[in-house]
């Protein structure tokens, strides 16, 4: 499973095919639990996500990276050093804002809510007016949001 931001279905899966070097299927039946859960996130209802994520792509620190991430709730913030300091690896924030550019499931995997020091807003895939919006919906305060 993957998600994307501001693009076209046939661009997505191209990148999906020279990314991961598999063809990809359309099946609205494999994404169909996904997809409610993703309407349900936006419309209020659901803070998190319960859905099978492939993360094998990914180094082991990207791993680590994402499960810390994926541990912080709705409606708060942490900053790229304190995700650093909970996988171990005190002074590795740029480490980890490089690793959250690779989050394969952003909202999933909620990187929008990790942030810069000092509360500012930071850098997002997805683009800072969508995080901005994310962290709206979830009711989260940062500054600059």
């Amino acid at each position: 499973m993957r998600v994307a931001f501001r693009c076209s279905e046939a661009t997505f899966t191209a990148e999906l095919r020279r990314k991961l070097g598999v063809d990809v299927v359309r099946s609205s039946q494999r994404t169909a639990g996904v997809v409610h859960q993703l309407r349900s996130y936006f419309a209020g209802e659901r803070q998190a996500f319960d859905v099978q994520v492939d993360l094998r792509q990914l180094t082991p620190f990207q791993r680590r990276v994402l499960a810390a991430t994926a541990r912080v709730p709705a409606g708060r913030v942490v900053s790229y050093g304190d995700i650093a300091r909970r996988i171990g690896r005190p002074g590795g924030s740029r480490a980890v804002g490089q690793a959250l550019t690779r989050n394969p499931v952003p909202i999933v995997i909620p990187c929008h809510r990790v942030v810069a020091s000092g509360g500012r807003i930071g850098g997002y895939a997805g683009g800072l007016t969508i995080k901005r919006k994310l962290l709206r919906l979830e009711g989260a305060i940062a500054a600059n949001g």
